[in-house]
């Protein structure tokens, strides 16, 4: 997640250092600025800065942004160099309406994290973001001239829940919403935890800004705690009990981060703000958008996309997922991410022939072609293709079996070693990222893994090279058999693809990293053992005796090509990007240095207990790709 105010901040420089920002000229010599406080159905009163073209010969639809970040600059004098999710769209004419939510920035009110919705409202005091979008667009069609009675929304990552919750019992105008990289739920496998596994870098960056207490109203955004360090791993090493870093090095002022630290299963107060129920009677028209390679919200955007589905029928629901970093496709060209090139401008595709159209044909002008589509873009490949569904019909269920000597095989095999296992020492915590880094940089997603695969703590299995290309589209079913000689801890499950040796590095975006042997992370994710049976109550493992850990990794869309492998590591921390387990059932949180132990840790592949990976495999394309 890294911190969310600073993510903003670091958004919009990138914008600006890669040309995708707009003229502020421009904006100002064609829109005019109103500044409103439009009042809710409880009396508060929300800031909202509305742009409206100059050129009243015709009639626009509102495209409104609702976001906890503040609606910068403030004043009427003052123009953004940016309206919109594209320059298309200031060219095009729209009435541009940002707004901060209640408790936020100039808003009244108080602000709740993820506000949970209330399905039963009994009063004017029953309010949440669905009543909030509503009494807004009203408050619009009423008072905002040269309006032609449509409504859109759409926001990223944060501002894309407030489109998700803003949606739902939609205002009869809004006809067009696109959530891209909404969160969904925050225990299970948003930012927060991943299968209630602690994500601590990402949220103290976070929580140390963004849920700083600061004066209210305001214009000025919290800063978050500066690291005096590069070292995040060694500052979170020598740190002390995760729930003391409040109090230690932000004054105790994270009161968000007191309740991650109280709330360590998945009770009412996540279970609240699991938004997914929800997500029925939306708007005639939805685009929910994703990167593959997310490192914030990918469980929000695949699962939020599967509700609405499933619960709006009679909706027009399209999905589009390219090979992005959290919110790139808003401001890169999505030509490469880190180290790996995709062959062509996918955001710019994105950008240019889906979004643009789906807004202008639901909004204004119902002759410009728009298809209700699934563009998922292969990566491996480097192909955009489009479907029926996701994950697509025409796939098939295969199963790769951890062996032993390092193999990855497609039938379990018979006699040979019956476990293999490693020491984990949680003073010595597998990093997450190879490089002395104080943030979470986004290419960590598909970064090498070369430099675990080397270590003793982490196990390796690998196929051998495929001979034709495979294609594998869909969640990754994980399936171990495992021990501890604890009583507690992780397992962090990495799927692959190696490289060959053969593999030039001309598409690779930097000499540095040589792509020949190169291990592509696809996928990686967590599963503390003390949620194997649910994440209401915390089990404690039995030590030493064989456990099934069963958990589901978030979706891939990637071809193996011919001469590549498919790799699974295993290994038992993900430091510092997930908090580490002392490896005995205790409190994580309040775990401090004496409660760490070593364990052995044993993934088994006998005749009795096989552990595996399941995933889909698609038959043949569907369409040619372009």
């Amino acid at each position: 997640m890294m911190s969310r105010a600073l993510a903003i901040i670091l958004l919009l420089a990138a914008q600006a250092l890669t040309g995708f920002a707009q003229d502020a000229d421009l904006i100002r010599e064609n829109y005019s600025k109103e500044v409103c406080r439009i009042p809710m159905r409880d009396g508060c009163l929300l800031y909202t800065a509305v742009y409206i073209p100059k050129d009243t010969s015709c009639t626009y639809p509102f495209l409104m942004m609702r976001t906890p970040y503040g609606v910068q600059p403030y004043g009427t004098d003052e123009y953004p160099w940016r309206l919109g999710p594209s320059q298309e769209f200031v060219r095009s004419g729209f009435i541009f309406v940002d707004q901060d939510v209640r408790g936020q920035f100039m808003s009244d009110g108080t602000f709740v994290n993820m506000t949970p919705y209330l399905p039963v409202k009994s009063s004017s005091r029953d309010v949440d973001e669905s009543t909030d979008t509503y009494d807004t667009i009203e408050w619009l069609l009423h008072h905002i001239p040269h309006n032609n009675g449509k409504a859109g929304m759409w926001g990223v990552s944060y501002p894309g829940f407030y489109v998700s919750e803003g949606s739902i019992n939609a205002h009869p105008a809004l006809k067009a919403v696109s959530p891209q990289a909404p969160i969904a739920d925050w225990f299970i496998g948003d930012d927060v935890h991943h299968n209630g596994a602690f994500f601590l870098l990402d949220n103290f960056r976070f929580s140390s800004g963004f849920d700083r207490i600061h004066q209210h109203p305001t214009t000025t955004a919290p800063r978050g705690y500066e690291f005096h360090t590069p070292d995040a791993y060694t500052f979170f090493l020598e740190a002390g009990p995760t729930s003391g870093l409040n109090k230690r090095y932000c004054d105790g002022e994270m009161p968000f981060w007191d309740s991650m630290m109280v709330h360590n299963t998945y009770d009412s107060y996540w279970t609240s703000r699991n938004l997914l129920p929800h997500l029925s009677h939306m708007p005639p028209a939805v685009l929910v958008v994703g990167g593959w390679f997310d490192a914030e919200d990918l469980y929000g955007t695949l699962h939020s996309y599967a509700s609405i589905e499933a619960l709006n029928p009679q909706c027009s629901v399209s999905f589009a997922m390219g090979p992005w970093a959290h919110g790139a496709w808003a401001w890169s060209d999505g030509g490469h991410l880190g180290s790996i090139a995709f062959g062509q401008k996918t955001a710019v595709f994105f950008r240019d022939s889906i979004e643009f159209p789906f807004f202008v044909h639901f909004l204004k002008d119902s002759t410009v072609p728009f298809t209700p589509n699934r563009w998922m873009f292969e990566t491996g490949s480097n192909v955009w293709r489009t479907y029926d569904s996701w994950p697509p019909h025409n796939s098939e269920l295969r199963t790769a079996y951890l062996e032993g000597s390092n193999q990855l095989t497609f039938t379990p095999l018979s006699g040979g070693p019956a476990y293999d296992e490693f020491i984990s020492d949680p003073s010595k915590p597998v990093p997450y990222d190879p490089a002395i880094r104080n943030r979470r940089v986004a290419e960590f997603m598909l970064e090498d893994q070369r430099f675990a695969a080397c270590r003793p703590d982490v196990l390796v299995y690998e196929t051998p090279p495929f001979e034709h290309a495979i294609t594998i589209v869909g969640p990754i079913e994980v399936h171990l058999s495992a021990s501890t000689s604890g009583t507690d801890c992780d397992w962090v499950v990495k799927v692959i693809d190696v490289f060959p040796d053969s593999v030039a590095n001309a598409d690779s975006r930097s000499d540095e990293v040589p792509l020949a042997g190169y291990q592509m992370l696809l996928r990686g994710d967590v599963m503390p053992s003390r949620f194997r049976k649910g994440f209401v109550h915390q089990v404690p493992m039995v030590p030493g005796e064989p456990t099934e850990i069963k958990f589901t990794m978030q979706d891939i869309n990637h071809c193996f090509l011919p001469g590549h492998h498919l790799m699974v590591q295993v290994q038992s921390s993900w430091f510092p990007l997930v908090e580490r387990n002392p490896q005995q059932f205790v409190s994580v949180h309040d775990a401090d240095a004496g409660d760490m132990k070593t364990a052995t840790q044993r993934i088994y592949h006998d005749a009795t207990h096989r552990s595996s990976i399941s995933y889909r495999v698609l038959r043949q394309p569907e369409d040619a790709g372009h």
